[in-house]
């Protein structure tokens, strides 16, 4: 598994404490990992951060499928998850 670009948002869990949520790109797939254990409580600025972390990962996918798919031929489509 090799991790090209990774983002961390920071959140609260429901007792208020500090904890983080982390979107990762690996190979093709955007990965969004929440505190252990716990529901991440954003608020709407930090809602605002997840979504433009979760917009670059899936730009930054897309720019290693297309240049992947260059090299093989393929259509740029992406297929079913």
């Amino acid at each position: 598994m090799v991790v090209r670009d990774e983002w961390a948002i920071s959140c609260r869990d429901l007792a208020g404490r500090r904890r983080e949520v982390t979107v990762l790109v690996s190979s093709d797939r955007v990965v969004l990992i929440a505190p252990p254990g716990e529901a991440a409580v954003l608020t709407p600025l930090d809602v605002g951060r997840l979504r433009a972390a979760l917009r670059d990962a899936v730009v930054s996918v897309g720019a290693t499928a297309s240049g992947e798919d260059a090299e093989e031929g393929d259509d740029g489509e992406f297929g079913p998850a």
